[in-house]
């Protein structure tokens, strides 16, 4: 099967071709690029304004299969990362049971046959208990590319400590989810001048910053191979620029909630702004969006966790947290930071893992993202492909549209 793309500008590097290319896709293999190319067997695929980039990733994404399979399950939400643009993505272990030893990697790996690369990530505790330590190393063997208590933070510091040396011994790398338990209490939202007027239970950013200085002293005192995901306040950046000047090697991320939105969203107790971490002050959004754009943060994930709505729309102290994301990663990361930005996060979100990121070239399979950078919406319900609805995007005017993507010589029609 043959297809051939016409008139596309190509991301090439750390920029688009000005001049539009035609890509010609025979058998999965990319055999030509040209300006034009005449091919009369192949399925032609021409769209508005198409520019196209190696396929993206996303890193931190929750379904619910197995066991929350009301949530989404795994079929759906593959076909729902293929529409949106990404050819991978990493599954945290937020099931039931617990992704926490190798039969529940093996599963994950080998149970669904789809075209999405899934890179399961394996519990770092037993059941997310904070204090037994799963068996990373068997995960590991199995194919876990990662080990995460999902949004929990290991409060045991001796624990954390355990963790980080036995995963330093096979170059396991450990996700450290920064929030104190205790000074986060039952806190609903961020603590500011916007929601302290809405009578709600608060927590200032202490809940993050505390956290995250201890695991960066254990960082420092281990040597293990860190990634601290949802950093999500001023504070907390400048933590990360210190310890990054002094030398210490890790890497963090922030969720595109945290950089789009602020505590000003919470005025109508609307619960779609329900999520964890929690909105934070227009500042911190600020220094996040700066960290972003200066390399302090070196990722941005999407935050992708499907609620159901029953669950969801409830009064905000009753509602649940999360948002899902993958529909509306690229036009919102679009209308933040512009096209050329927003592409190289996309891209180099395979970096998290030591993935390999697509290539455009000939001779080399086609894994390809089409999308146009300009077209501009305002986010709806009918844009979701996702089992759950719960975005926190809906609404919005958001710019640029994913048209799909191409994997395993398949096109995926958003």
């Amino acid at each position: 099967m043959a297809y051939l793309i016409k008139s596309a500008k190509i991301w090439n590097g750390n920029s688009f071709s000005k001049t539009p290319q035609d890509i010609l896709i025979e058998d999965g293999l990319i055999s030509k690029i040209d300006t034009v190319i005449k091919h009369s067997a192949a399925e032609v695929i021409r769209l508005k304004n198409l520019h196209v980039s190696p396929s993206w990733f996303e890193p931190l994404v929750s379904f619910g299969e197995p066991g929350f399979e009301e949530r989404e399950t795994i079929e759906n939400g593959a076909l729902t990362a293929l529409k949106s643009g990404f050819s991978g993505i990493g599954l945290v272990p937020k099931s039931k049971p617990v992704n926490d030893h190798k039969s529940a990697i093996d599963f994950i790996k080998k149970a669904f046959k789809h075209d999405l690369k899934i890179y399961p990530l394996g519990a770092i505790t037993i059941k997310h208990n904070g204090k037994d330590l799963a068996d990373l190393f068997d995960m590991q063997k199995a194919g876990a590319v990662a080990f995460y208590d999902t949004k929990k933070a290991l409060q045991n510091a001796n624990a954390f400590k355990v963790a980080l040396q036995y995963a330093k011994g096979f170059n396991g790398q450990i996700l450290a989810y920064p929030e104190q338990n205790d000074l986060a209490g039952k806190a609903q939202v961020h603590e500011d001048e916007n929601s302290i007027m809405l009578g709600l239970k608060s927590a200032s950013h202490l809940t993050e910053t505390v956290q995250l200085r201890r695991d960066l002293d254990l960082l420092a005192y281990t040597g293990a191979k860190v990634h601290i995901p949802y950093i999500s306040c001023a504070t907390s950046v400048e933590i990360i620029r210190e310890a990054k000047l002094k030398g210490l090697k890790f890497t963090c991320s922030t969720s595109l909630n945290n950089l789009y939105f602020d505590t000003s969203a919470l005025a109508e107790f609307d619960s779609k702004y329900k999520i964890k971490p929690p909105l934070r002050s227009f500042n911190d959004k600020t220094s996040l969006v700066e960290g972003v754009k200066d390399g302090s943060i070196d990722f941005v994930t999407s935050d992708h966790e499907p609620v159901n709505l029953e669950l969801k729309q409830l009064e905000f102290e009753n509602s649940e947290t999360g948002s899902i994301g993958l529909e509306s990663f690229y036009p919102a990361l679009n209308k933040l930071f512009g096209n050329d930005l927003a592409i190289n996060q996309l891209l180099k979100n395979w970096e998290i893992y030591g993935l390999k990121q697509p290539k455009i070239s000939i001779n080399e399979m086609a894994e390809l993202t089409l999308f146009n950078p300009d077209e501009e919406n305002i986010f709806s319900i009918e844009q979701l492909k996702s089992t759950c609805k719960n975005s926190i995007f809906l609404g919005e005017h958001l710019k640029g549209k994913v048209y799909g993507s191409f994997v395993n010589n398949k096109y995926y029609e958003n």
